[in-house]
């Protein structure tokens, strides 16, 4: 099989699993304990936290340690959500880790409001939010389309009114560079196994200043902002997979970048008609939606799972609905479209010889589509 779903999750490094392991056994102490063993246990905890804050642009005291991106962006938008009701900015086709508890604060008085996005998926040019806003939040990095957000002129706009602005940067953490200051946002969600650490660990950003309502009860840690016993081991390791991602920097992005151009290239030869959804300049330089006009999306990634290729519709965490991409649609294009797209992401450990294997065996299995679909328009796929 060749995982071409990494935005879905990632196989852990090894380095990263030696960490999880060592601590695990070494290190197993109730880091909120008061003796000898408790504070070793801290240590490695602050240590942790330490480091992934100079990393990601942040305070030490301003990294609240989660269970994943989606609790990060849950405790953002429930805890920032203080005081009377107003409007929610947020932009289409938002992961459903934001925008069900988006739908849940409207049960407490709350209303949406949708930040328009162009053609390539990209913020159009701001305009004054509408003076009952209170709250907005934005996907960094779309997890379907892979589309990078400039957020600049919103974050200052929300500076200026005191609006907090939270940040899913869940798919972006680990890919490229982010920098929380430099943001200029209020929070910013990330989760380990985005970026080759263990699952069940994230970490929600919290700038100074801003105060943050707790949606658990019980505990005082973090601040008494999150309760419950830090998992040690788990933030050990997400901290050393964050370092591993940060070291290998440019490189890496341009490797993973030439193999996700050369699919396109080479999907573009021998399955055209091909359509890339989203912006081709800003995106991650792992990500590729494509549409393949004729098809539909949801047989395409049956009979791609049939024939050994891992991809998928979009988020993972929306499977199992039949609806067109929300962030397609919003983009403009035609329903036909956006049911003919798939996504195709690469990992750190996608080879060339992975990449060619998949142009043969996608450029195949949409011309078979296409064959059985409409026998008189499909021809032979280039070899």
């Amino acid at each position: 099989m060749i995982n071409l779903d990494h935005n879905a999750t990632t196989r852990i490094a090894a380095e990263a699993l030696d960490v999880l392991s060592r601590h695990l056994l070494e290190d197993y102490a109730n880091p909120g304990s008061r003796h000898a063993l408790g504070r070793r246990a801290r240590r490695v905890l602050e240590s942790s936290r330490e480091s992934m804050a100079g990393l990601l642009g942040a305070e030490p005291d301003e990294v609240i340690f989660t269970s994943g991106g989606t609790e990060a962006n849950n405790l953002a938008l429930f805890g920032l959500a203080r005081g009377k009701p107003g409007l929610l900015a947020l932009t289409p086709g938002e992961h459903p880790s934001v925008m069900e508890p988006a739908l849940r604060l409207t049960g407490a008085g709350w209303t949406l409001h949708s930040l328009p996005i162009d053609s390539a998926g990209r913020l159009v040019e701001p305009r004054p939010l509408p003076e009952a806003t209170r709250l907005a939040a934005v996907l960094l990095a779309h997890n379907e389309t892979g589309v990078i957000q400039d957020v600049a002129d919103l974050a200052a706009h929300c500076r200026e009114r005191q609006i907090p602005l939270h940040l899913d940067a869940v798919q972006a953490v680990g890919k490229i560079p982010v920098d929380f200051h430099a943001l200029d946002a209020a929070s910013l969600s990330l989760g380990a196994h985005k970026f080759c650490g263990p699952r069940g660990v994230g970490a929600l950003l919290l700038r100074r200043g801003w105060k943050l309502a707790p949606v658990l009860f019980g505990g005082h840690q973090e601040l008494e902002r999150r309760p419950g016993t830090e998992p040690v081991a788990l933030i050990a390791a997400m901290a050393r997979a964050l370092e591993l991602a940060h070291a290998a920097g440019e490189a890496r992005r341009q490797q993973v970048q030439a193999l996700r151009d050369r699919l396109q290239a080479g999907l573009f030869n021998r399955s055209a008609p091909a359509i890339v959804n989203g912006s081709l300049r800003h995106r991650l330089p792992n990500t590729l939606n494509i549409a393949f006009p004729g098809l539909q999306g949801e047989a395409l990634l049956v009979a791609l799972d049939l024939a050994g290729i891992a991809c998928s519709l979009g988020s993972t965490c929306a499977s199992g609905s039949a609806e067109p991409a929300p962030v397609l649609i919003a983009m403009g294009l035609a329903e036909a479209v956006a049911n003919a797209s798939v996504r195709f992401s690469l990992g750190v450990d996608t080879t060339t010889q992975e990449i060619d294997q998949a142009i043969a065996i996608i450029s195949r299995v949409v011309h078979r589509l296409r064959t059985v679909t409409d026998p008189s328009t499909a021809a032979a796929p280039n070899s």
